[in-house]
């Protein structure tokens, strides 16, 4: 799958982290984290599992605080944010958890329905019916409007999950491990989903991930994560045009079999 070529802003900064350090107990998770998401972009994140790539989304959308840095999302530095602020600021940030975070207990229409009525006050039943009807259009899920999550496939799990972000109409998306569990085909229809949000909502979007194909189908730039540092950024053949024993095994485990 090629991807398409994005209109990137590479002048507007959305999203601007600074030595941004981070540990637990005696554990350093990221050690001086240093990063830009421009508007328009898709930033890979790329690296094995337990190197923090999950805990930098979580401390860019304020639901982890770092021991030390900066970090600025659509100009506001997160640290200094009260809890009334940073919640609005949530809204403008759609967060694709791993999985999928759907309510068991919620039909798909309840589930996209809930943000909505949650965040939007004084909405119409119109309007809320027209943007579950939009966004599952989206998705390519509108046949699934009344069932409920035990009833769909790991993939359309997934569909509904990112439907459900875009409901609030985010300016940034985070994607955490999108293509985790899903068979080889599904991954091809999610990475070509996270393309379509980007062009049809013009996001600017971190995805995280160990899957190279996600990442070659995806980003727009890729910065790979090892021992807590950024060690390689750029393209993705770029990133793996190199001899780095931590590097070149990732590619070759991944894409020679």
């Amino acid at each position: 799958m090629e991807k398409q070529k994005a209109p990137i802003d590479y002048k507007n900064a959305v999203i601007r982290v600074q030595g941004l350090e981070k540990a637990f107990d005696d554990y350093k998770v990221l050690q001086g984290i240093n990063l830009e998401l421009y508007q328009g972009e898709n930033l890979v994140v790329l690296g094995r599992s337990g190197t923090g790539k999950s805990v930098l989304i979580k401390i860019i959308s304020g639901l982890l605080t770092a021991d030390k840095g900066k970090v600025e999302v659509l100009g506001q530095d997160i640290e200094k944010l009260n809890d009334r602020d940073l919640q609005a600021l949530r809204i403008r940030i759609g967060f694709s958890f791993q999985n999928s975070a759907l309510y068991d207990s919620m039909t798909v229409r309840k589930n996209l329905e809930f943000p909505l009525v949650r965040n939007r006050k004084g909405i119409t039943r119109k309007e809320i019916d027209t943007s579950v009807e939009t966004v599952l259009e989206a998705v390519g899920l509108s046949h699934t409007i009344n069932q409920m999550p035990a009833e769909l496939s790991g993939g359309q799990r997934k569909r509904i999950g990112i439907a459900r972000t875009l409901i609030l109409n985010p300016e940034i998306m985070l994607y955490d491990e999108p293509t985790a569990g899903l068979d080889p085909i599904t991954c091809i229809e999610i990475n070509a989903l996270i393309n379509e949000v980007q062009q049809r909502y013009n996001t600017s979007s971190i995805i995280i991930t160990h899957d190279l194909t996600c990442a070659k189908q995806t980003g727009d730039r890729i910065a790979m994560l090892l021992d807590g540092k950024f060690q390689r950024e750029g393209s993705f053949e770029h990133v793996f045009d190199t001899n780095n024993d931590r590097i070149k095994p990732f590619f070759d485990y991944n894409f020679i079999k």
